[in-house]
């Protein structure tokens, strides 16, 4: 028998009158806007980063260590941590940049006039394209399965995340019917992903490109069941052509250099909080500054 919490009737007209959301209540609010006056920090490189390990952040700072590793000099940046536990994401500097309060924003200084760039998939297309299409094809039917799959994830994403991710393992109750709900979808994606890497070696076809740059950090994270400690529950292992992609570009080292910078969590070891130097792979890690 189904389980279904007690019956709630919508009021005509929602009112905002106590805090909702689970885990992240205390930084959720239905208006947008500052809460507080802060000036981002700059650094020294073209590209300023503000940002936080999380599946979205990873995908803009592995772009920029793809590109580094390609000899685009131009792609150095400065990767500064945004808490948005702490609320960051609203201050005023980072509104500034991204008026939605989400990471990733870039700060683009690289030209007479600096650029923002904010949601990751833009970020991801505007470095591509600055760098001469670097992990973008420009064969126009490359180039559009690239593209469909970067924007299958832009949209699909929030189902695991906002969905799934939120029910299973934030919400302040287990709801049954939600989490049938976006469980079933996150399977259904995950065989739409499998089907796709069971013709392709990569998810835009041959080469490797921002599709997988983007994808990689969620339905890869999900596949080897470190999201959400959800991988028993939703028998990631029999998506086997997932996990030989997924592998794949784990071993990639610009790959893991990106999925360390403005992590907070796991191993210090695996934590570069900030990135501003190539070096700082080496000397600053969390680890190496707590020994300190």
């Amino acid at each position: 028998m189904t389980n279904f919490p007690e019956t709630y009737e919508p009021p005509k007209v929602w009112t905002w009158d106590k805090e909702s959301g689970g885990r992240f209540a205390a930084i959720n609010r239905p208006i947008a806007g500052p809460t507080a006056e802060k000036v981002l920090p700059v650094g020294r490189h073209p590209m300023q980063l503000y940002s936080l390990g999380t599946p979205n952040g990873v995908k803009v700072t592995i772009m920029l260590e793809e590109l580094l590793a390609l000899g685009h000099t131009g792609a150095e940046y400065d990767a500064w941590l945004i808490n948005i536990g702490a609320g960051d994401q609203f201050s005023s500097g980072f509104v500034d940049i991204n008026p939605n309060s989400k990471i990733p924003a870039l700060l683009d200084r690289s030209g007479p006039e600096p650029i923002r760039v904010f949601e990751s998939g833009a970020i991801l297309i505007h470095l591509a394209e600055k760098f001469g299409n670097a992990f973008l094809p420009t064969e126009p039917a490359a180039r559009a399965e690239c593209l469909s799959w970067l924007m299958w994830l832009m949209g699909s994403a929030p189902f695991l995340g906002g969905g799934f991710g939120h029910f299973y393992a934030y919400a302040p109750m287990k709801i049954e019917y939600a989490i049938n709900r976006y469980a079933m979808e996150v399977k259904r994606q995950m065989d739409v992903l499998d089907r796709r890497l069971a013709e392709a070696e990569y998810v835009g076809g041959a080469e490797y490109t921002i599709a997988d740059m983007a994808i990689w950090p969620w339905y890869g994270g999900m596949a080897k069941g470190v999201l959400y400690e959800a991988g028993e529950f939703l028998d990631v292992a029999s998506y086997k052509n997932v996990i030989r992609w997924t592998d794949a570009i784990a071993e990639r080292p610009a790959v893991q250099r990106g999925r360390m910078v403005n992590r907070t969590f796991g191993e210090p070891s695996s934590q570069l909080r900030e990135r501003h130097e190539a070096s700082d792979f080496e000397t600053k890690t969390q680890d190496k500054l707590e020994a300190k």
